[in-house]
């Protein structure tokens, strides 16, 4: 399609004869106009002076000011570009430039500046210029993304690490005969042992999560039977905490489609994360509804948790679900907490089709909404209804 477009250009321009089309297709300038616009990539052609021929919407849309007959420098303020527009313009050739735009997100471009010349003409004549703007932004997002998260498993690994090489090395050294020492010190370092294992596990089920994320789920689960699991299971870590759970659970089955070991997991994070960091409210509250179907969305299954903690800061929330983000990493740490569990719950719902919700005020506590779509058995069918 892009190459159509191109030819197009350069008919244009150069005004190379070309065959009619059929009338009926009507192939004239309405229709190259189309055709370009069409074209998701910003395109502009320029003459050998460096001012505007064309331009498709995708380029109105980037550079806003770009306009007929001006020269590409009032709308484009780049540099790389504009010099590499200088050198093709002289020399003839293609080169290629990056561009970054950052307002009003960042985005990131490649662009292929070519001169256009034909065979058999004379090679000092002067040609239309043509950039074509190849968006690398998604590209980029997930390097940058790669990038981050390797730089933030290693420093969560690193931490624990060099805590326990340190005891190592005071055992070997200083503390080799202090027995007092040294059960203290065996005993941090089985607990930094411990977190770093716990952040392995998570790296892996996040793997695993992500990789299986396309599959779809077709196991019926209850949410009653899994959040009376969980809280029976955590309701040793409540004690310890001086924290009470209740339970408040549907009188009707709350099925949903959905993998039991993946939503397990969503009701100890969220259960668990209210435990320790809301246990200074002394309670936290569990309830599994109904929410019927509303506003063109259908019936669904909610779990929400509510502690009565400190609660979390406004400007916090929308990054809660970001790998190893930590409103206060600290705290997080001393709590075993390794940065990924909602990232984890996230990756979960979105792979069951439903909502996370997170809300809170400070001073007031912190709710945790999970709503999934609710599954019905339709009677004599075998589907869902």
């Amino acid at each position: 399609m892009a190459a159509l477009a191109l030819v197009a250009l350069r008919r244009k321009q150069r005004r190379i004869p070309s065959r009619p089309a059929p009338a009926s297709i009507g192939f004239g300038d309405r229709f190259r106009d189309a055709l370009l616009d069409r074209i998701p990539d910003p395109i502009v052609l320029v003459d050998p002076s460096g001012r505007v021929i064309e331009a498709n919407r995708a380029a109105r849309v980037l550079l806003p000011a770009l306009r007929e007959h001006d020269p590409l420098s009032f709308a484009l303020r780049s540099p790389d570009v504009l010099g590499a527009l200088d050198k093709v313009i002289k020399d003839g050739g293609a080169l290629k430039a990056d561009f970054s735009e950052r307002i009003p997100i960042e985005r990131r471009f490649e662009v292929q500046i070519t001169a256009f010349d034909a065979d058999g003409e004379d090679p000092r004549a002067r040609h239309p210029i043509l950039l074509f703007f190849r968006d690398l932004t998604p590209a980029w997002r997930i390097e940058r993304m790669r990038t981050d998260f390797v730089a933030s498993a290693s420093h969560e690994l690193r931490t624990p690490l060099a805590s326990i090489l340190g005891f190592i090395e005071t055992l070997q050294g200083p503390a080799r005969n202090d027995p007092e020492a040294r059960e203290r010190f065996l005993e941090i370092m089985r607990d930094q042992a411990k977190r770093m294992a716990r952040l392995i596990d998570d790296l892996l089920s996040l793997a695993r999560i992500e990789m299986r994320a396309h599959l779809p789920v077709t196991t019926s689960v209850d949410l009653n039977v899994v959040a009376v699991e969980v809280c029976q299971a955590l309701e040793l870590l409540a004690q310890e905490r001086s924290v009470t759970i209740t339970l408040a659970g549907c009188k009707d089955p709350s099925r949903v489609l959905g993998d039991p070991d993946e939503l397990m997991r969503v009701a100890e994070n969220v259960i668990e994360n209210a435990i320790k960091y809301g246990e200074s409210g002394g309670k936290i509250e569990v309830q599994i509804r109904r929410l019927d179907a509303s506003e063109g969305r259908r019936a669904a299954i909610e779990l929400s948790v509510r502690d009565y903690g400190p609660g979390i800061a406004a400007e916090h929330l929308p990054r809660l679900t970001e790998r190893f983000y930590r409103v206060d990493p600290t705290a997080s740490r001393q709590q075993g907490g390794t940065g990924l569990g909602l990232a984890l719950v996230k990756h979960i719902v979105n792979r069951h089709r439903g909502r996370l919700l997170i809300e809170s005020e400070l001073g007031k506590g912190t709710t945790v909404r999970v709503i999934l779509p609710e599954y019905r058995q339709a009677a004599g069918s075998g589907g869902v209804a």
